[in-house]
Formats: structure tokens, C-alpha cells, sequence
């Protein structure tokens, strides 16, 4: 089967090598980028062929499924070319980073003729998999409650590398918090309603110049978020201490759902190390479930009987297995087997969750959770 990628970023290559090792018929033949140095020279396979424009792409190949990995603010405007082609189209998240291009995506998703996988790895992960399945079998009681936390031990990544600029990523409940509201939505089966949200900016920020790189920065062997010292030298270049230093560094949010029952979730960019934690609570009458996936690890304990049970999981690759899943998921869909596990509702749903928190934390008010 022949792929073609829009925006050959390093996350759609870890992709493309989960799609490879399902299945190693599975090769990309061509690629649209703005870039020139591309590698496109295979051993025993014709090169890669390179095309400045999506349409030219589209249009000169005969595709069996698309990949877009675009930074974030093109996914919306590359999403719409592929759309009224057919052609089965994995999406990265999130599908839209501001309110207008939500819109535009909702209208050509609904007049198109592609299906589509949203990268919504985690909802596909087998410990949301077995929490989804203890709580759909009524054990626990139906679920009145849920306390959801991501405390993200590699935060620096949104201060000091591109993620900064805001009008790239829309924020960081569209960066990171996409994933949870999505899987949240996906093990409860019921609708969001109403949004609240609020964020801070209590760590990086500061008064050093705009622009400011690490390695021109007189502290840069003694500041601890210092890109240039020690064993392990990253590319993420910036000075998080600058004035031009953008996103918030925590954030929560109250989510009310349809039958009255409400969410709480709150993300942190500033824990490091074993402070890592991501996973949720799900609280119902007769039980709770809860899992972190930085422990591999599901607990259910019973309310009204001394007992607790605990699921323990080997490590798994890549988002916790999830990218295993969706790479399967996408096979099947280009070989006409299946439709989309991830699809874009489920996207463009947790998309508007986002914004609808980000204008909640702006404006102090609650937001409805619609269109």
C-alpha cells in the first residue's frame, strides 16, 4: 500500500514505523514538504518522490492512505485537501487549533469523503481498554465522578522549542489535555456540556530578552533548565526565562456532562522526574477504578466489600501501546476492513473542549460545550 505524508515531521515518522511493523507492505512513496532535505534514497525501493504542495501530491499519486504531520496550525487547512479525495487520512492531533478552523474542518469532514483517524493513541491503550471494560460491565456502579491529572515530567519541551509560540499550538489544553478530555469522553460514552477552566503562568516566564537562545545565555551552566550542559543536549533552544516565553505552565478544568455528573482535570508542565503522573479516578456507587499510566497499573476497589483488585501491565512502547493499536486500525481502514477506532467527531469533540476551556480561562466565565 502506498502512503503519502503531508508535513514529514518526526511524530508522523514514528507512525510510519508503527504502520511498518504491522505490516512492511506498507511504503511511502511520496512526501509534500517546504523542506529540501529530505531523505528520500531507499535500499531496493524506488526514492521517495518529493512534492512542494499537497495538490501536486494528490494529484500526480495514486495513494492508499495520507498521513498529516504539519505543525499543529496547518492541520485543519492540509485536512481540507485531502478530505473530498477519498483516501483514507491519518490526522494528527489536535485537529484544529482556533474556533474558526474547527468550523471550516466540521464542514468539509461532513460534505467530504474520507474517513479519518485522529492520533488519539491513548484512548487505544490496553489500560484504557480494561478500564473502559470493567466500568461498561456495571461493576462499579454506574460512574458520578472522575479526578483526572497530567503532571508532565518533560514539560520543557513547550518553553523551549517551537511549541512556545502560541499561535502554533493554540495552547496547552490542545496539546496535551486533547488526549485525556478524549479518552475521559471514550470510557464514559456520554456528552459534555458545559466547560470551566483556568490556567497560570508561575515558572517560566521572566525578563530575559526575547529571542534569547541557551547558549548565549551567561547562566547557561548553572540555570537548571539550561539546554547546553550535562550528558544530555537537546534541540530545544530557547531561553524559558524570556519575555517572549509563551503557554501557561499549569492548568485545570471542571467539565459537566450531560447526566449531571462532572470531571475535574488538571495538567502541570513544571513536575519533573518520579512527580510524573497520568491517569484518572473513576468513582461510582459501588466502586472505584483508577489507573496511572506511568505505573502501568489499574486498581478496582469495591465500596461495600473488603476488596481490591489490582491489573498490572508490562511496559509497552509508543503512548503506552496505543500507537500499536491505531497503526492496525489504519491498515484495516485503508484496506477497507474497518472504519476509524479514533474518528474525527471524537477529534474535532475534545478540539472544542479545548477552546472552550482556553476562552473559559481568558474570559473567568463557563463556557457551553458547543458549536
Amino acid at each position: 500500500m502506498n502512503l503519502g505524508v503531508i508535513g514529514y515531521g518526526k511524530r508522523i515518522q514514528g507512525v510510519i514505523r508503527s504502520i511498518q511493523k504491522e505490516d512492511p507492505d506498507c511504503i511511502v512513496t511520496a512526501i509534500a514538504d517546504i523542506r529540501d532535505d529530505i531523505e528520500t534514497e531507499r535500499e531496493g525501493l524506488e526514492p521517495i518522490r518529493l512534492y512542494k504542495t499537497p495538490e501536486e501530491m494528490l494529484s500526480a499519486e495514486k495513494l492508499d492512505g495520507v498521513l498529516i504531520g504539519t505543525r499543529c496550525s496547518l492541520h485543519t487547512e492540509m485536512a481540507l485537501k485531502v478530505l473530498p479525495t477519498g483516501i483514507p487520512l491519518f490526522l494528527e492531533k489536535p485537529v484544529a487549533t482556533n474556533m474558526e478552523d474547527l468550523r471550516r474542518l466540521k464542514a468539509g469532514y461532513e460534505s467530504g469523503k474520507s474517513d479519518v483517524m485522529v492520533s488519539f493513541p491513548l484512548r487505544a491503550a490496553s489500560i484504557v481498554q480494561l478500564v473502559k471494560e470493567i466500568i461498561d460491565s456495571g461493576k462499579i456502579g454506574t460512574v458520578e465522578h472522575v479526578q483526572a491529572v497530567n503532571n508532565v515530567p518533560y514539560g520543557g519541551v513547550y518553553f523551549h522549542h517551537w511549541y512556545r509560540d502560541e499561535n502554533e499550538t493554540g495552547g496547552l489544553f490542545l496539546q496535551k489535555a486533547t488526549h485525556d478530555f478524549d479518552y475521559i469522553n471514550y470510557v464514559l460514552g456520554i456528552r459534555p456540556v458545559e466547560i470551566s477552566a483556568m490556567t497560570s503562568k508561575q515558572i517560566f516566564k521572566g525578563n530575559k530578552p526575547a529571542g534569547l537562545k541557551c547558549a548565549d545565555c551567561d547562566e547557561k551552566f548553572t540555570c537548571t533548565e539550561s539546554q547546553v550542559k550535562g550528558p544530555e543536549k537537546r534541540g530545544w533552544e530557547y531561553c524559558s526565562f524570556a519575555e517572549d516565553t509563551g503557554n501557561e505552565d499549569s492548568g485545570s478544568a471542571l467539565i459537566r456532562y450531560e447526566t449531571g455528573m462532572h470531571v475535574s482535570y488538571s495538567q502541570n508542565f513544571f513536575a519533573r522526574r518520579k512527580a510524573a503522573a497520568r491517569g484518572a479516578t473513576f468513582i461510582g456507587y459501588k466502586g472505584t477504578v483508577q489507573f496511572d499510566f506511568y505505573q502501568n497499573e489499574v486498581k478496582v476497589i469495591m465500596h461495600h466489600t473488603p476488596r481490591i483488585e489490582t491489573h498490572t501491565f508490562d511496559s509497552a512502547e509508543g503512548h503506552f501501546g496505543g500507537d500499536a493499536y491505531l497503526a492496525r486500525g489504519f491498515i484495516a481502514m485503508m484496506k477497507g476492513e474497518a472504519k476509524s477506532p479514533s474518528p474525527l467527531e471524537a477529534g474535532m469533540l475534545s478540539a472544542l473542549m479545548c477552546i472552550k476551556a482556553k476562552q473559559s480561562a481568558e474570559t473567568r466565565t463557563f463556557q457551553q460545550v458547543e458549536w
